[in-house]
Parts: structure tokens; C-alpha cells; sequence
């Protein structure tokens, strides 16, 4: 067989990969910054338009996050036997997750017996808790972790064939199942339950890595504006299928359109082709990324709209640009005020607790 893991290339310090990692995740906490606590917007009105694009523009970085996995997969398959590779990952990256959903968790229990006290209604009961719970692992942010820890285990099992293009067929046909239910939600179509749809990317990143040399190449041969014609025109088709899925898809957004795989994959290269992002070092992404990703969403939920509550102004009533400078500023806060905190914490005893 000449897809074996072993034939992996030979090990490279990759800093690129780190800068695109703190990119990716600052799309990911800007993504939730616009999109938390809009309600209301008129359809194909200013405000539509403007943050649909503000979303779209964001929506590249959970792709990029299995794409980066997959770059760096092989060495780890070859470095470590398939249990020592659980083993690590569980005690890196799956310990500290269970930390923070029970600390999102316990947030969300006394937020909701804080409320049945103030109105008396009842709704600090079974049915509610294990909504609250069902709600944190399959529709919040902290879903990736276990399609991630899946789609890794599933390379783990045929990792033989990690270079394999049947492999890769198999897991992308899975993909566009995924791509095509979007449109008529045989299942439950948000991304955040497609257990299969994200293997394919981690596989392309293996690919990715393999051929590199060959691709960075390529990469090199094509000009920055045709990339970013690239970008625009992936951009246009990933608004027009938001617009066409509006008020026939519960999940619009989805990370799986086709057109926003198009987007991030014409994003990702931009990025390659870009590479040198050296001012991303100060923010230390390797040693921060996974921290901002577990904290970020529970400052978001439970602790800025107690800050917002006391504006003096309804934020869902402000005129757009006054609504877009308030989101910067809510994205800018929320990652300074997350590092800051992931700082701290890397720098502690208790630095396991962000993956350090």
C-alpha cells in the first residue's frame, strides 16, 4: 500500500500555521459578536445586508480550524499509535472542554433560578435543565470538540489510508450530503450536529501538508487579485444562498453551504499566499487559541449582556453605523478581555485548564 501514514514529509516548523490558527479564531469570536443579541432585522433591509456580510465575511474559520488540524495531522499519526493519540488528545483537549461547558452550564442553572425567582414562573424545572444542557453541546460553540474529537477518530481508524483518494471521496461524498440536506433537512441540517460532514476537511489538510511543497508553489504563481477575485465572487454566491435559504432553512448560516465552503477554502488560500503575519505573534496563538475558544462564549452569554442592560440606549435601535461600531466594539472587547484572562490563567498552576 503507498498511502501509509510513515510516508508522511519529514517534520517542518510551520509558523504560519500558528498566525493562521489566532486569525481563524479571532473569526470565530467576531462571528459570535455580530451575530449574539440581533434580533428583529427586516429582511433585505440595510441592516440585512450589512451584517449577513459581516457573518459571511467571518464564517471562514471553522473550515480553516480542520483544514490547519488535518496540515498537521500525519506527523502526529506517525509519531504516536492510535491510543497514545487519544490519550493526549483527551488529556489536552478534551479534559479542559469538559471543564468550561460545566462552568457554562452552572452559569446557565443560576441564570435560569435567578429569573424563576425574580418572575415566578416556574421554570427552573427537569425539562428546562436538560434543554439547557442538550442546548450547550450540540448548539453553542462548544460543539466543535466533539466533531472534532470524532472525525479524528475516524482517521485514526483508516489512518492506513490517510493518503488515500478513495478515503477521501468516501468522507467528501458525506460532506455533500450535508451540503445538499441544508436545502431539504432529511435531517437535522445545522452544522453543529453533522457529526460526518467536517472528516473531508481534516483529510484535504493531510493532503494539504503532503503535497505542500508542490501547492505552496502554485499558491506563489497566482496574484493576490485573483485571489481576492476569488474571494469576492465566493462572497456574492455565499450572500445569495443565505438570502435563498432565508425563512426555509433553520440554520441560514450554515458553515456546510457550499458556497461558504467555497468562501473559506478562497479565504484560506488568500492567507497562504499571504503567510507572513507577524504581528499575530504577540498575541501568542498557539499557546492562547484553544483558551479564547473555551472562555470566550461564556463571557458572551453570561456576563456582557448584564453590561449591556445598563446602556442607556436599545442596541437592536440604533441607526447601522452606530450598530456596526458597537459590534467592533463588543468583538474587540470580548477577544482583549478573553486573552487577557487566558493569559492569566496560562501563566497559573491551573494552565492545563486552557491547554497549556
Amino acid at each position: 500500500m503507498q498511502n501509509l501514514v510513515n510516508e508522511a514529509p519529514a517534520k517542518k516548523n510551520y509558523e504560519f500555521i500558528d498566525a493562521i490558527r489566532g486569525i481563524a479564531m479571532m473569526s470565530i469570536v467576531a462571528e459570535h459578536s455580530v451575530a449574539f443579541n440581533l434580533t428583529n432585522i427586516p429582511f433585505e433591509s440595510a441592516k440585512y445586508w450589512t451584517f449577513a456580510s459581516l457573518i459571511q465575511f467571518t464564517k471562514f474559520g471553522t473550515i480553516a480550524f480542520f483544514l490547519l488540524a488535518g496540515f498537521l495531522i500525519s506527523e502526529k499519526f506517525a509519531d504516536y499509535s492510535p491510543a497514545q493519540y487519544l490519550r493526549r488528545r483527551i488529556s489536552t483537549t478534551f479534559g479542559p472542554w469538559v471543564f468550561w461547558t460545566f462552568v457554562y452550564i452552572l452559569a446557565g442553572l443560576i441564570t435560569l433560578r435567578i429569573k424563576a425567582r425574580i418572575y415566578h414562573d416556574d421554570e427552573f424545572n427537569l425539562t428546562n435543565i436538560l434543554t439547557l444542557i442538550k442546548t450547550v453541546y450540540l448548539y453553542t460553540s462548544y460543539w466543535f470538540i466533539i466533531n472534532f474529537l470524532i472525525s479524528i477518530t475516524i482517521l485514526l481508524i483508516f489512518r492506513r489510508y490517510l493518503y488515500s483518494w478513495y478515503l477521501g471521496g468516501t468522507l467528501m461524498a458525506f460532506t455533500l450530503f450535508y451540503v445538499i440536506d441544508i436545502h431539504y433537512e432529511w435531517i437535522d441540517p445545522r452544522h453543529t450536529t453533522a457529526i460526518l460532514g467536517f472528516v473531508f476537511f481534516l483529510w484535504m489538510g493531510a493532503q494539504l501538508r503532503k503535497y505542500w511543497q508542490s501547492i505552496g508553489r502554485r499558491i506563489e504563481k497566482v496574484s493576490f487579485f485573483s485571489l481576492f477575485m476569488l474571494m469576492l465572487l465566493t462572497f456574492g454566491l455565499s450572500l445569495y444562498e443565505i438570502t435563498w435559504l432565508h425563512g426555509k432553512s433553520i440554520d441560514p448560516f450554515n458553515t456546510l453551504r457550499i458556497s461558504n465552503i467555497l468562501f473559506s477554502l478562497a479565504f484560506f488560500a488568500m492567507l497562504l499566499k499571504i503567510k507572513n503575519f507577524k504581528f499575530i505573534n504577540y498575541l501568542k496563538p498557539r499557546q492562547t487559541t484553544y483558551g479564547i475558544y473555551l472562555i470566550h462564549y461564556i463571557l458572551l452569554v453570561f456576563l456582557f449582556p448584564e453590561i449591556f442592560m445598563h446602556l442607556p440606549f436599545d442596541i437592536n435601535h440604533l441607526a447601522l453605523p452606530l450598530l456596526v461600531l458597537f459590534k467592533i466594539v463588543t468583538f474587540v472587547a470580548l477577544y482583549s478581555l478573553t486573552l487577557v484572562i487566558v493569559l492569566f490563567i496560562g501563566d497559573s498552576k491551573a494552565k492545563k485548564l486552557v491547554g497549556v
